[in-house]
């Protein structure tokens, strides 16, 4: 009876802090981050750390996410665009449904802390006032279209890294990364194919063009700000 007693003593302490551990990562850790984020983000803004038209990188937990990260061997699996709303610097990003996110908070959500800021090598040059203007009035008609989980090359829907690719080339008509082919990606792992499977069943169509963000990540058009 003692030994019983002491296992399930055990098993109720091993549920308490792996709840505990959940909590503080799901719960307690994204407030901390993004306190620290609220804090530091007018030195980052004001030195020009981070500016309109600049591009972030981050990482995001969930099976897509994983999928993705498997697919373009990249830990980069989400990308949005920094522009002023209001007054305010936000981030419009293709989620559920398209939407700006304000800045100090899509930074705060990044897995592990993980992010990156990347920069138009021509920015002081194509970021002009009326071309910032451009930019978010394109970004603004994408405003509350659904997620795109197919992944197709449409306005219809929209995925994350098709929005700031077309962001910027139908503002600026620059092309941050080379659009691919799905087949292009790395399909080969049991987490990519049950994704394939449950989105396309057996039509996966091969031959859509798609841009990740991994894709604009390595793009030409654009120099590293921050890496962390």
């Amino acid at each position: 009876m003692k030994k019983r007693n002491l296992f399930i003593s055990a098993v109720v302490l091993i549920i308490l802090l792996t709840a505990g551990y959940f909590a503080y990562r799901l719960y307690y850790l994204p407030k901390i981050r993004l306190a620290e984020w609220n804090e530091k983000l007018p030195q980052y803004i004001s030195n020009g750390r981070i500016r309109e038209g600049d591009i972030l990188f981050q990482g995001i937990e969930s099976k897509q996410s994983r999928a993705i990260e498997l697919a373009t061997h990249s830990r980069w699996t989400h990308v949005g665009i920094v522009l002023k709303k209001d007054h305010e610097f936000v981030v419009y990003e293709a989620v559920q449904p398209v939407k700006t996110t304000p800045l100090a908070k899509w930074l705060a959500r990044s897995s592990g802390g993980h992010y990156a800021i990347k920069r138009l090598k021509e920015s002081e040059v194509l970021l002009t006032s009326g071309n910032i203007k451009q930019m978010k009035l394109i970004a603004e008609k994408y405003i509350g279209k659904d997620y795109d989980i197919y992944f197709e090359w449409s306005d219809e829907n929209i995925y994350c890294s098709e929005l700031v690719w077309k962001i910027c080339k139908q503002a600026l008509g620059v092309e941050v990364g080379r659009t691919r082919n799905l087949k292009d990606f790395d399909l080969s792992s049991d987490e990519v194919k049950q994704v394939m499977q449950k989105r396309y069943g057996d039509k996966i169509p091969y031959e859509e063009t798609v841009i990740s963000p991994q894709d604009i990540f390595i793009s030409e058009r654009l120099i590293s700000v921050e890496e962390n």
